[in-house]
Formats: C-alpha cells, sequence, structure tokens
C-alpha cells in the first residue's frame, strides 16, 4: 500500500470514526436520565445559554440546593439586575453567589471548585445547556474529584434535535464534540502521566 493510499485510509477512518462518536454525543445530550428531584449541597449554573439562570433560580426555590453559584455573568451585574428579569423569580439573595471573573468553561470550574471547597460542599447540581453539560462536567471532574455531581440539562428550543436539518444546529453541536474529545483526550492523558 502506497503512503498516499494509506493517507487517504487513515483520513476516511478518521472521519468515519468522528461521525460515529458524534452521532453518540448527539444522542447522548439528547437523552440524559429524567430528573428524580434529588437536592444537591448547591446549584452551580454557567450562563451563556439559553433560560439557564431561570432553571438555577427555579431549582433554588423548589429546595433542590441550598446555595447557588452563578458562574459567568457580565461585568457589573447585580442579583437586583437579575430579578428584574422577567423570567426569574429571585425569593432570597442571601444564598446566592455571582462570579464575574469566569469567561469560559475552564475557568466556570476553577471558579466553582474554588467557592465548593471554600463552603465544604460535597455535592452539586450542575446546570448548563445540554449540549455542553458533557464537557462541563469532565472539567469539574478534573478540579474536584470527590465531588458528587448531578447533571441538571438545559434544553433551548433554539437547538434543533434534526442537526442534518438545521446547520447551525449541527455545527454548534459538532463545535461541542470537538471541544469534549479535546477535554475528554486530557482527562485521560493526565491519568496516565
Amino acid at each position: 500500500m502506497t503512503k498516499q493510499r494509506l493517507f487517504i485510509f487513515a483520513l476516511i477512518f478518521t472521519g468515519i470514526a468522528w461521525l460515529a462518536g458524534f452521532v453518540l454525543f448527539h444522542h447522548r445530550i439528547n437523552h440524559f436520565a429524567p430528573d428524580d428531584g434529588q437536592p444537591a449541597d448547591a446549584i452551580v449554573v454557567l450562563t451563556g445559554g439559553k433560560n439557564r439562570i431561570a432553571e438555577a433560580v427555579k431549582l433554588l426555590n423548589n429546595g433542590l440546593g441550598e446555595k447557588l453559584f452563578i458562574s459567568g455573568v457580565s461585568k457589573g451585574i447585580s442579583l437586583n439586575d437579575l430579578s428584574q428579569r422577567t423570567d426569574i423569580t429571585i425569593r432570597t439573595q442571601r444564598e446566592i453567589t455571582l462570579d464575574d471573573r469566569s469567561t469560559n468553561t475552564i475557568e466556570n470550574a476553577i471558579e466553582a471548585a474554588e467557592w465548593i471547597e471554600k463552603n465544604n460542599i460535597s455535592s452539586i447540581r450542575l446546570v448548563t445547556s445540554n449540549y455542553h453539560l458533557l464537557r462541563s462536567e469532565q472539567e469539574f471532574r478534573a478540579r474536584a474529584p470527590g465531588l458528587k455531581i448531578i447533571l441538571h440539562p438545559v434544553y433551548s428550543e433554539n437547538v434543533s434535535t434534526r442537526w442534518w436539518r438545521n446547520l447551525g444546529s449541527f455545527t454548534l453541536v459538532a463545535s461541542e464534540y470537538n471541544k469534549f474529545l479535546i477535554v475528554w483526550l486530557r482527562s485521560r492523558t493526565e491519568l496516565l502521566f
């Protein structure tokens, strides 16, 4: 077999493997186990997607966590600003902490891990968009290995489950899948060394 044919074969194999993994990833992010209502010590929500903060505040109001950490809010945003939103009903502000230092998922996990350790938290309900949840979980496990994490996906009507019919949804989910692969490979490499 020539080098050129070997290269083409490797390219085709890699493409098929990526596509198979993507299909499995897409299935997984759209089929999380139904929520059993299990409470956690705290709720951690990662901003950036539609309905995430509103869902986390609702969980706090329903007693599924004693504290709420909102990671990645814009600089200058206060709890009073959030309470002005029509989709959020904040019943109490003393259990809510805002993090305006984080600008990406890695920083979300770093800042949240510090807050978790400082507050002696052993379990969290992690709230973020369904397509972002698996990568977020990997980042949190890397920084807080003993932490119990309850995954709480937030689904958006703007992200189609029929990715083959919607270029925007395909691009978003494919991008998140690629990021997930990088984080997954990095975490496995760190375990080896």
